[in-house]
């Protein structure tokens, strides 16, 4: 008996779950599935246009003789890469009228046109007219004839869904898209907006533990920067930054910084004199990063505040006691209790910045030496229109965030968990 209610629950379960794993599937793991089973295969974006043959029907009297009509169809492929095999065409008439002079390729049955026209190569097109005559001396009803739509059948390949597969978009990604220079770029745009929101995010957490007038209100300012919408904040950087018309370049002029205006999102490279040694700077990816350290240090900073607040003050308290002096305290018990959070911050950033898209798109649209792979499948999938390519570097970012969840498992989360 219990091992029936046994299986009755088993089976009831799989029944109530079964709508979540169809959302799952359908939401999330199709898409994933599409998109892998696109990047191999070399299709652009005209290639996922469905071929069909399509007819445009055009109705026309002719002159001096009121008992006939001339019907035009604009017959076409629509696609531009593949051929349509056995074609046919089927248009209906009323009962009142007859077709003359029928094409040799046609036949009439029960008031119905039938044609095969065979195979049509890509980009095919033909005008193909009828003469009809009205079979009892009446007028042809020519709004009737526009009303009825004719039909068309074939057989096509749809390259999206046969089984041809290639290695071509794979080998594009990495030995002829300048793949280990956008992939330097979104390493060095990724690691430093990454530490420099942690970073910014511990000192300002610092900041705002401490007890002082306005202190919540200043915590709220602080979050602006992330939950403001990044199209404004965006556009505003770009007003401030304007090399001719920009707040801080005239500011800096003014103050005899610099002797002529800085081109902050326009400029690849700067170069500058320290202490007699010149440094080749990355000025418009540079300018980048500091904008994602002040988007984003807020999410830092909430983190770990709320984890600074749960360490016990008598820690402090006996420190204080002992001489020790700020920095000694911080790096004594502050650090090592806000160690796990800045780990998984560190994890959740990396990998939200490897994608980083919308945000090197408003500032820079991926020029001036801001190019990431992000920004490389935006412009392969659709301003080249390669769509298999562009899958295929999306998923090379995805094995290259797999590589770094498995060392960040195997070495820092384990120090982490350790801590």
């Amino acid at each position: 008996m219990s091992d029936t209610l046994s299986k009755i629950e088993k089976r009831t379960a799989y029944i109530l779950i079964l709508p979540a794993v169809f959302l799952v599937f359908s939401i999330i793991l199709f898409p994933i599935f599409a998109n892998v089973w696109i990047s191999f295969k070399e299709v652009g974006l005209k290639d996922i246009r469905i071929p069909e043959p399509r007819a445009k029907k055009i109705v026309k009297s002719i002159k001096d003789n009121l008992d006939q009509l001339k019907i035009i169809y604009k017959l076409r492929n629509s696609s531009l890469i593949l051929e349509i095999r056995d074609v046919k065409f089927q248009d209906k008439l009323p009962k009142n009228i007859k077709p003359i002079n029928l094409d040799e390729r046609c036949r009439v049955k029960s008031n119905k046109i039938y044609c095969e026209f065979g195979n049509w190569e890509a980009k095919y097109r033909e005008n193909f007219q009828i003469l009809l005559q009205s079979s009892d001396d009446k007028p042809i009803n020519k709004e009737k004839l526009k009303t009825i739509k004719p039909k068309l059948t074939g057989k096509s390949d749809n390259i999206l869904l046969n089984t041809n597969f290639t290695l071509k978009n794979f080998k594009k990604v990495f030995f002829q898209n300048e793949f280990f220079d956008l992939l330097t770029t979104t390493f060095y745009y990724t690691f430093f907006g990454t530490i420099g929101s942690i970073i910014f995010g511990i000192l300002t957490a610092q900041l705002v533990n401490q007890k002082f007038f306005g202190r919540t209100f200043m915590r709220s300012v602080l979050l602006f920067p992330y939950v403001g919408p990044v199209v404004a904040l965006a556009y505003t950087w770009e007003l401030l930054l304007d090399p001719y018309s920009g707040t801080l370049n005239n500011l800096l002029m003014n103050f005899q910084v610099i002797q002529e205006p800085l081109n902050l999102l326009g400029q690849k490279y700067l170069t500058i004199n320290f202490f007699g040694f010149d440094i080749k700077l990355r000025l418009a990816l540079t300018t980048v990063i500091i904008f994602e350290i002040w988007r984003y240090f807020p999410l830092a900073f909430l983190f770990i505040l709320a984890r600074l607040q749960a360490v016990p003050k008598e820690l402090y308290e006996a420190a204080e006691v002992d001489g020790a002096g700020p920095l000694q305290k911080f790096i004594n018990i502050t650090l090592p209790q806000i160690t796990a959070v800045i780990s998984i911050l560190f994890m959740i950033r990396f990998i939200w910045n490897f994608n980083k898209f919308e945000d090197i798109f408003l500032l820079t649209g991926g020029a001036s030496g801001t190019r990431t792979l992000p920004i490389n499948v935006y412009e392969q999938g659709f301003t080249i229109s390669d769509i298999g390519m562009g899958s295929a570097v999306s998923i090379v970012i995805v094995a290259l965030l797999l590589i770094f969840m498995f060392v960040y498992f195997k070495l820092i989360g384990k120090r982490a968990d350790e801590n």
